[in-house]
């Protein structure tokens, strides 16, 4: 029988093509939603809207981690910028107790959108934090 507890959000893991270490603090699943086309025949008698789906939109995906030495993920981000548009799949993976994937988030055709660096400051003794954010074409759910 299927355990029906709720997995933490602790465990997890990503991997993204071409990045060889992808360890996160945080990550954002994006968003997806539908939109609704309304409209009206003109035969209608009545004055309610009918609906039909639209265009399918997903949301951005936050990954936001301490700085350490590696600069892959600042890297693609410069890539792009300069006009070289990297595609890459990234995959959101959710792990169990025992750190069994249970369930994966695969993002097609990723490209990062905004970098974002570390808020500085000598007063504190916090963790450096980057952010990366990833236009996101279609999400695919595997569990």
């Amino acid at each position: 029988m299927p355990d029906r507890q709720p997995y933490r959000s602790f465990n997890f893991r990503v991997e993204i093509d071409g990045i060889a270490d992808a360890q996160f603090a945080e990550v954002v699943v994006p968003d997806a939603e539908i939109d609704v086309v309304e409209y009206r025949e003109g035969a209608d008698k009545m004055s309610a809207t009918r609906k039909l789906p639209g265009r399918v939109r997903y949301g951005k995906i936050v990954l936001i981690r301490g700085i350490a030495g590696d600069l892959s993920l600042y890297q693609w981000f410069r890539a792009v910028a300069d006009g070289d548009l990297q595609l890459r799949d990234a995959v959101i993976i959710l792990l169990d107790a025992e750190r069994q994937p249970v369930r994966r988030w695969i993002a097609r055709d990723t490209w990062p959108t905004k970098y974002a660096g570390p808020a500085l400051n000598a007063r504190n003794s916090e963790v450096a934090i980057e952010t990366l954010e990833l236009a996101v074409e279609r999400i695919e759910i595997e569990g």
